[in-house]
């Protein structure tokens, strides 16, 4: 399978073939910094200004050996251990993390999902927050799920999500569903210091979402406030943000949602049955109380957004609302209703004063892209997006061919479709010979595992 096996599909060369003028040519008029000897990419493919980032890279290797919550040999002891480490799997199945959030504190990780035998891990009944620097996590699957939980009881938790001043992070490759919070997310304090410079510092800045399933956020399940499936929230004054070539399937809302003052780009995502809302930003001024409203900014290049049978009369690609400005960049950008009509790419959804400015040149462009024609995103996403592309759970198959087929619907709770996965527990020594230990990526196919792989499309 060679190096990139881990994270694309080589039956997708005539698509990538095809598409290759056309990202040539968006990459010409919007030129990226090349990884150097000194800064080589975190691993092939990696995108943004995280792409360089070396993780664990140099650390010592730690061995996952048991499915516990906690204590010897298990995950979280693992990602919670100290100094550079990349951590690798010698078991398959399902974590139960007990109604837990993992904190992930100690920088320079490389969480490798893609070292476990097949079927893979996949955690339930918790999620994880990164609140550090330099990390890197791949191959896994959060399905968050109610937990046992009554409905409006207060457990909101998220899938995968940056906090505090977390930086130079990338979620690859992962599937994360069933939140009861957001799926996938970047927060911290909107404003920490005196100035909007070290606001944007000393929050969620230099992340990449890449590769990801974004999906099936609960809607009337466990938070406090009822109504809650989201894709993801990109908050207050975030910044040198990127969201590429992920699914966000089957979420109401915040598919995903920039606040106030963020700067982000968007680039080749598949949005399918939004339900309220597609992309949308709002800078909140009952949040911002006395704080100087910062302009947002947004680029969006080559996504598309189908409607579903969760989606509302009246969507549009983008909406705003709120007070604060945001200068946005569009080009290429596909939205249709169910049958393929058009649908608008430009709304609001509130009475208050923001405008979407709109730039005729990005006002803000990450390193380290290459950008697909609209035209190819459905194939390339629905080959590529998630966990163990070359392993699928039961889950992802589903999800992705209801996609495919134009199927599904904004769920309540994982007992809507069969409740939480049961996996037979597996065992595989890791081999560090069978891996390019700088980037993770398998030196032989033998080293990725798909003996339990579902069946489906």
């Amino acid at each position: 399978m060679g190096k990139l096996g881990v994270f694309f599909s080589l039956g997708l060369c005539a698509v990538l073939a095809a598409a290759n003028a056309a990202a040539i040519r968006h990459t010409a008029r919007h030129p990226s910094r090349p990884a150097t000897a000194s800064q080589p990419l975190a691993f092939p493919g990696a995108m943004g200004w995280a792409a360089t980032t070396p993780g664990g890279r140099g650390g010592q290797i730690i061995k996952v050996t048991n499915l516990n919550p906690d204590g010897p040999g298990s995950f979280v002891a693992a990602v919670q251990a100290s100094g550079p480490r990349i951590v690798v799997f010698e078991v398959g199945g399902v974590i139960d993390l007990g109604q837990k959030e993992i904190q992930i504190n100690e920088p320079y990780l490389t969480v490798a999902g893609q070292t476990a035998p097949s079927p893979g891990i996949t955690f339930i009944r918790g999620g994880f927050q990164v609140g550090t620097h330099d990390v890197v996590i791949q191959n896994i699957r959060v399905r968050v799920g109610e937990a046992g939980f009554p409905k409006k009881s207060g457990w909101e938790q998220d899938g995968l999500s940056t906090d505090r001043d977390a930086h130079d992070v990338i979620f690859d490759h992962n599937s994360v569903t069933w939140a009861t919070d957001e799926n996938m997310s970047m927060s911290g304090k909107r404003f920490d210091g005196e100035d909007p410079a070290k606001w944007r510092a000393d929050t969620s800045h230099r992340i990449t979402f890449s590769n990801n399933i974004i999906a099936e956020g609960l809607a009337f399940a466990t938070h406090g406030k009822i109504e809650h499936s989201k894709g993801s929230l990109i908050h207050d004054n975030a910044s040198d943000v990127l969201m590429a070539r992920n699914l966000y399937a089957h979420n109401f809302e915040r598919n995903p949602l920039l606040k106030g003052g963020t700067r982000a780009v968007v680039i080749n995502d598949l949005i399918y049955d939004p339900g309220q809302r597609a992309i949308h930003y709002n800078l909140m001024a009952e949040e911002w109380g006395d704080h100087a409203w910062q302009m947002g900014q947004l680029s969006v290049v080559g996504t598309v957004l189908r409607e579903g049978e969760s989606s509302v009369a009246h969507l549009a690609f983008l909406e705003i609302g709120g007070y604060g400005d945001l200068e946005y960049y569009g080009k290429d950008n596909v939205a249709v209703d169910q049958m393929g009509a058009p649908i608008p790419m430009l709304g609001r959804y509130t009475t208050a004063p923001a405008r979407i400015i709109v730039k005729q040149a990005p006002p803000i462009w990450p390193p380290h892209v290459e950008v697909l024609p609209s035209a190819a995103v459905q194939q390339y996403v629905l080959h590529n997006a998630g966990a163990r592309t070359w392993d699928r759970d039961y889950n992802d198959v589903r999800l992705i061919a209801d996609v495919a087929e134009g199927r599904g619907y904004i769920i309540n709770s994982e007992n809507d479709i069969h409740g939480y996965p049961v996996e037979k527990p597996t065992q595989r020594a890791f081999n560090p010979n069978d891996w390019n230990l700088i980037d993770m990526t398998p030196k032989t196919p033998a080293a990725l595992d798909s003996s339990a792989k579902a069946p489906g499309t």
